[in-house]
């Protein structure tokens, strides 16, 4: 009896083990799946703005030198320049997700007048093309939410210069009726600074806010009643920005 529960014992653990192998077997030959992992989105580097941009110069500072006549000519006197607002479109190419360059393109035609004791007369217009190339950061780890700090350098074309040529009484001593004429304004480098964000609405689209200050200081000269005058304008101006993001 002994002898017989021991065999049953050993066919019982070899039965087990013959199971188990088979298992082991079965379970070797299925399929293994995994989960594919999700898509990763490719980087595209360009980046478009459209924007509403104001243009808001700071004269303060612009020289005036009327030949001839130290009362017209600075501290006594300097210049007014008005300010605009335009469209205006900038391109930026990332090269990694947080370093970018941009580009700003637009147009601004602003009218130029005096000040102190050329402050009624009216010196003309002229046209400026101030293309603008930063390089920027760009801080991603706020979420939607993206602003960036950037610097880099403005080279401005001013063209289209047009004299007022209209009689105007000016103080003195001695009071006099001056006309302007022959408006002149050299094209100039300057320096750029500029903070803003993007608000990304979705993967494509957002909305921007930028802030940009130049400084720009070109030459000019124009002829009042005769008289050579020269300086340097001081337009320095702000450049406040808001409109519409796209990423592609």
């Amino acid at each position: 009896m002994q002898r017989t529960t021991r065999n049953l014992a050993r066919l019982a653990t070899i039965g087990a083990m013959l199971v188990g192998t088979l298992a082991s077997a079965q379970a070797a030959d299925l399929p293994v799946y995994k989960k594919a992992p999700p898509p990763v989105e490719a980087f595209n580097p360009w980046m478009v703005r459209l924007r509403v941009l104001g243009v808001l110069p700071d004269a303060g500072g612009s020289t005036v030198n009327v030949a001839g006549v130290p009362s017209l000519s600075s501290p006594n006197s300097g210049l007014s320049i008005s300010d605009q607002v335009v469209p205006e479109l900038d391109i930026s190419y990332f090269f990694t997700r947080n370093i970018a360059a941009e580009l700003i393109l637009g147009v601004t035609r602003h009218s130029i007048s005096g000040t102190g004791s050329l402050a009624s007369l009216p010196i003309g217009k002229t046209t400026l093309l101030p293309p603008t190339l930063t390089l920027q950061y760009h801080f991603d780890n706020f979420g939607a939410f993206k602003p960036y700090i950037g610097a880099g350098v403005n080279y401005t074309v001013f063209f289209n210069n047009s004299a007022a040529n209209v009689p105007a009484a000016i103080v003195g001593p001695p009071a006099i009726v001056a006309t302007t004429t022959n408006l002149h304004v050299s094209n100039a480098w300057g320096g750029a600074v500029q903070f803003g964000f993007d608000y990304m609405i979705d993967r494509h689209w957002g909305l921007n806010v930028d802030v940009k200050k130049l400084w720009l200081r070109p030459d000019y000269s124009a002829t009042v009643s005769g008289l050579p005058v020269t300086g340097t304008a001081h337009i320095d101006p702000w450049l406040v920005g808001a409109g519409v993001t796209y990423k592609f």
